[in-house]
């Protein structure tokens, strides 16, 4: 072990061709700092070339007058070679003219007049260990940054590409030839542009997750997509929730609150339901879509946002333009793009693969493994019109695997609603199939009745006993009419 690791105390040099001042400072300093002292800048050069690798010194002071050289002119060299080192001017009055021209020059960081005191110079020499101190971690966390930037850049590439895989176009379920498909296609189109869109579609279809594609596939990709339902929430609290308040605006409000608006500054509000929203409000929301900017309750100041609105609707808002429920000004403003996402029932090849993705995430977030489905469950799921479209499919499938006692999901743990759809019978309305059966009132008669035999064959898992005590037959009955009707499994 080298006396270098044995130091604790931040080392100083001293410089000074006066040998009793230069003992003074020692005494001085030497209770808080390791002091190296030199009569003359060769010496003074030779200490630092020695000690900087071992053990840096931090602050070199220095006599302005001294053989064969000056102050300034030996802290410009030390500057030059260690600029690290901090640097100090020890001067009588009449030198302090020469010091100031050479400040810049030589880097100074302070100069001092003679005749010194202690406590001033330990003060001084205490503050410039400090500075020295601080620009040493000033440079470790640079390096750090910048070893770090790659990576981090790397990183956050990687998160915005996630979400992108989640929530963007990937993140759209549809299968070759499905209509959603032009949908898809229009979104890749806009996404870049920073236009406002009016998504419009049945309840469940999908809309958020539309604006959300658009939002993740535009250059906003890293900047907040906020959501909020018009529709649930009366006009003085959408208002308020959109714009924000100020401290005493209204009855309750006991701090400033920062809107929604604000909230999404760089990046997308999504408006769902603004259909429903009174022509009072549509007054102040097409303010901000048209000027950028609006003021919170209870402020005398507006607040300037950048920020695309995409809209949301399941009314016709065509109609209730024509009807003035709805601003006309107001829709020219939201639907400068309009999306329409189709309803699941005019999605029938979608329905495998997107049943399949719900059954993954309700897997996931119920921590129960299922692997799939069973032919005839999914001959009944795509037999189903789904009025409540994707939303209800979810909730749908939810029930199953919470329901399920065997990895493969079957036909009898759907709802009863979907089960008794007819296979076949996807593009009918309700019992409306009943009129499409050929033959008499027998013929049509035992249609319906096998039906009903195949829909309490599932829910039973073909367990004929269960059934036939269900409908009331004989398991002998039973077993003869699924053999009349092809339907005996062996």
């Amino acid at each position: 072990m080298n006396a270098s690791t044995l130091r604790k105390l931040p080392a100083v040099l001293v410089v000074d061709d006066e040998v009793r001042s230069q003992e003074a400072l020692r005494r001085t300093l030497e209770e808080d700092f390791e002091v190296f002292c030199a009569g003359n800048a060769a010496a003074a050069m030779e200490i630092l070339e020695q000690e900087q690798s071992a053990w840096p010194i931090r602050v070199v002071l220095c006599d302005q007058r001294m053989p064969g050289t000056t102050g300034v002119a030996f802290l410009k060299e030390v500057r030059d070679r260690w600029p690290d080192a901090v640097r100090i001017i020890l001067s009588g009055h009449t030198d302090a003219e020469d010091i100031i021209s050479g400040v810049n020059e030589a880097g100074i960081w302070q100069y001092l007049l003679k005749p010194w005191q202690p406590e001033q110079m330990v003060l001084t020499m205490q503050r410039a260990s400090e500075v020295w101190r601080l620009q040493q971690d000033n440079q470790r966390l640079s390096l750090d940054l910048r070893t770090a930037e790659p990576v981090l850049k790397k990183r956050v590439e990687s998160k915005y590409e996630k979400l992108r895989h989640a929530y963007g176009l990937r993140g759209l379920i549809r299968a070759p030839g499905s209509p959603l498909a032009a949908v898809c296609d229009l979104v890749e189109r806009i996404a870049p542009f920073d236009l406002s869109v009016l998504v419009t579609g049945e309840s469940g279809t999908g809309k958020e997750m539309v604006a959300r594609a658009i939002h993740y596939e535009s250059l906003r990709t890293d900047r907040p997509f906020i959501t909020e339902n018009c529709g649930a929430l009366p006009d003085t609290l959408l208002e308020s929730e959109l714009f924000g308040y100020k401290r005493g605006a209204f009855t309750g409000a006991t701090e400033d609150r920062v809107g929604l608006f604000q909230q999404a500054d760089g990046g997308t509000l999504f408006l769902d339901e603004i259909g429903e929203t009174s022509p009072a409000f549509q007054v102040k929301l097409l303010r901000v879509l048209q000027e950028g900017e609006f003021r919170p309750l209870g402020s005398n100041r507006s607040v300037t946002v950048d920020v695309r609105v995409i809209a949301a609707t399941n009314r016709d808002l065509e109609d209730d333009v024509r009807t003035g429920r709805f601003r006309q000004d107001l829709y020219y403003r939201l639907a400068t793009i309009a999306l329409h996402v189709p309803p699941l029932r005019e999605r029938p090849m979608d329905l495998a693969l997107l049943a399949q993705r719900l059954l993954d995430s309700s897997s996931r977030s119920l921590g129960k493994p299922v692997g799939g489905f069973t032919s005839e469950a999914l001959a009944c799921i795509a037999a189903y019109r789904w009025p409540g479209n994707v939303r209800q499919l979810q909730n749908e499938i939810l029930r199953m695997v919470a329901l399920a006692s065997t990895p493969t999901l079957g036909a009898d743990l759907l709802s009863p609603q979907v089960l008794r759809t007819p296979v076949g019978e996807t593009q009918v309305e309700d019992l409306a199939w009943l009129a499409r059966l050929s033959g008499g009132l027998k013929e049509r008669m035992e249609q319906l009745e096998l039906q009903v035999i195949r829909e309490a064959m599932i829910r039973h898992r073909w367990n004929k006993s269960a059934a036939a005590r269900e409908l009331g037959l004989s398991r002998v009955g039973l077993r003869a009419k699924l053999v009349r009707a092809g339907m005996e499994q062996t």
